[in-house]
């Protein structure tokens, strides 16, 4: 079940992360989450092409069409709710794409330090 009331991780509104390609894991082109999400698809990010190759070498193929799942794969440029362990982890791997905190939703901050996600905004002015 889907949070009524989202924030993202600076306290306000959680804005849409993207409707094209539809992200989230709801479906909603936002990062909500709620307690059936396990992976917690919570940071918005725009993948580059070196996440997408640093996710693929972790098992998380992102970038290849799977029709069965209504899934056209991403592309470099893309937005996308990922995995807030998956972002983490790729930040330690010097390989994170960079992130909207407007579209990050606050459950983030339960996985990694709004620090590091400001570090990689791109939103932040």
């Amino acid at each position: 079940m889907q949070e009524e009331q989202a924030l993202n991780v600076l306290g306000g509104e959680l804005v849409p992360c993207s409707h094209d390609p539809l992200t989230g894991f709801y479906r909603d082109g936002s990062c909500n989450t709620g307690a059936d999400d396990f992976g917690r698809h919570v940071v918005c990010v725009e993948v580059t092409a070196a996440f997408l190759a640093f996710s693929k070498a972790q098992g998380n193929d992102l970038s290849t069409p799977r029709p069965e799942f209504g899934f056209d794969g991403l592309n470099p440029g893309d937005r996308w709710c990922l995995c807030a362990e998956r972002w983490k982890e790729a930040f330690e791997a010097d390989a994170a794409p960079r992130v909207l905190l407007l579209s990050t939703h606050e459950a983030a901050l339960e996985h990694v330090e709004l620090a590091d996600l400001k570090r990689y905004a791109l939103d932040l002015v």
